[in-house]
């Protein structure tokens, strides 16, 4: 099964037409808008605001399902840490481990934001391309630069890096459906012995992903790209009357969050 996470999906949707910059900033705003409001009711706009989104942008549900598969474990270990050492009044005990009501709310509304969370920012990923993302940080990043801050290679950076997250799960399936089929087993036995079961899988690992970064080095020396250099834009970003709607929106969301 192919991994969506940081993957972009191209489409034509109302989403997808969004400057990337708006996009960027309406993301960011929104988490830390969920970091700052707590309750369930609050929660609960923020999460009409990413299934609309999801509807809008037209991306199919197997996407969004292959996304939230990698944090399933940590909002399960979220939620049972929050249960067992939650405050409040308990209810139920077992030897050292005690279960209040409120625990389980806190444990509840904790793994819920954290869907909310990466719905939000696959939204992101999913409906803006590598490049487009790049120009956006880049440019939103201009302020820094006054402080020798190179704002346009980190942006780069980063791109780079959410772009071969993909690249990396299927080369790590791969790698791990070739060692199955010579005898492998990483289900069997005890922690340790399964870190040692994945010695195998790490090393051509490593090896492909230098090699891979090797390769792009290359590529992107081939087309003259110097770090620090100013450069045009095969597309450059205009913002449009749908883009402040969008932000309107936001600011919206976050009243109605606040009210609730």
């Amino acid at each position: 099964m192919r991994a969506t996470v940081a993957q972009y999906y191209p489409g034509i949707s109302l989403v997808h037409r969004f400057d990337p910059r708006c996009k960027v900033v309406a993301v960011a705003v929104l988490v830390v808008a969920l970091f700052v409001r707590d309750g369930f009711a609050a929660l609960a706009v923020f999460a009409a605001v990413g299934v609309a989104g999801l509807a809008l942008s037209r991306v199919p549900l197997a996407w969004v399902w292959r996304a939230l598969r990698p944090v399933l474990w940590l909002m399960a270990l979220t939620f049972v840490l929050q249960a067992l050492f939650g405050p409040g009044d308990e209810f139920w005990s077992v030897g050292p481990l005690h279960v209040s009501r409120r625990g389980l709310e806190q444990a509840a509304f904790l793994s819920v934001r954290l869907i909310v969370i990466v719905v939000i920012g696959s939204l992101l990923t999913f409906t803006t391309s590598p490049i487009a993302l790049t120009d956006a940080l880049a440019w939103l990043g201009r302020p820094l630069r006054r402080l020798r801050v190179p704002t346009e290679e980190l942006a780069l950076m980063a791109t780079i890096a959410l772009r071969f997250i993909p690249t990396l799960f299927e080369e790590t399936d791969t790698i791990m459906r070739a060692q199955r089929a010579r005898g492998a087993d990483f289900s069997r036995g005890g922690p340790v012995r399964r870190a040692r079961a994945l010695l195998p899988v790490l090393v051509p690992l490593f090896v492909m992903s230098f090699r891979r970064a090797d390769d792009l080095a290359l590529a992107m020396e081939a087309r003259c790209y110097t770090p620090g250099v100013a450069r045009t834009r095969l597309h450059p970003m205009q913002a449009r009357p749908r883009d402040a709607l969008l932000l309107l929106l936001v600011a919206a969301t976050i009243v109605a969050a606040m009210l609730v």
